[in-house]
């Protein structure tokens, strides 16, 4: 479970990038959060995956306290949330299986569970034909199927997708939304970072809205414009 209770984060004496933010996002939900540039989604993002701390209020993430976190349990946290950047940050001097593979080896697991588990997470991605292939050699699409892939191999239990869809096509866009729905209907909570109204508007899921450090509207309403909040 991911909560925030009335959370400030201030960079300096009267810059708030949050201001009293309060949410839960429960085990297995999928949200959306959507908001203009500088709003402060960057910043929830950076304290869902320990980066930050909050100047006050509480953060709890998957069973962390992020006020109290040590430096030592953050990579335990993090083991907990997979992060699907936008610009995918792959590795272009290793093949596919190698991409994946590697965020297994970082954590130790051993190449027994590589095995098992990186032709898994392929084949639910729908990659299993491009394992062998470079990331210069695949489609925008295939590269973001790739980033999930990498996201979701050591099994995490949240998945954060930052504006996932946003170098892509409106067809390629949809397939990777189904494809971060199907991953949540599998039990992964999925919070998706995005700009994407129709998107959002298509897929009807919770749709949290901030604005100035504020949460300005939460609910199954859809997009709801940020505009004049």
């Amino acid at each position: 479970m991911i909560e925030f209770t009335d959370v400030v984060k201030s960079y300096s004496e009267g810059n708030f990038a949050l201001n009293g933010v309060s949410m839960q996002i429960e085990d297995g939900e999928f949200c959306f959060l959507v908001g203009p540039s500088g709003s402060g989604k960057s910043t929830i993002i950076k304290m869902i995956t320990g980066e930050l701390k909050p100047t006050s209020g509480t953060v709890h993430v998957n069973g962390y306290s992020l006020e109290r976190i040590r430096k030592r349990e953050v990579p335990f946290l993090r083991r907990t949330v997979g992060v699907v950047f936008q610009d995918f940050r792959l590795i272009d001097n290793m093949t596919v299986y190698e991409n994946v593979a590697f965020a297994m080896r970082v954590i130790g697991a051993r190449e027994k569970e590589i095995k098992e588990r990186v032709p898994y997470v392929l084949e639910l991605v729908g990659l299993t034909d491009k394992q062998s292939r470079h990331p210069g050699e695949l489609s925008g699409g295939e590269q973001q199927r790739l980033a999930i892939a990498r996201a979701l191999v050591n099994n995490p239990s949240t998945i954060i997708a930052d504006e996932p869809t946003g170098n892509l096509d409106p067809v390629m866009s949809f397939e990777i939304m189904s494809l971060l729905q199907e991953i949540n209907n599998l039990g992964t909570t999925m919070l998706v970072v995005t700009h994407a109204k129709d998107l959002v508007e298509r897929f009807s899921n919770r749709t949290i809205v901030i604005n100035d450090g504020l949460i300005v509207s939460d609910g199954m309403d859809g997009y709801v414009s940020y505009e004049n909040q």
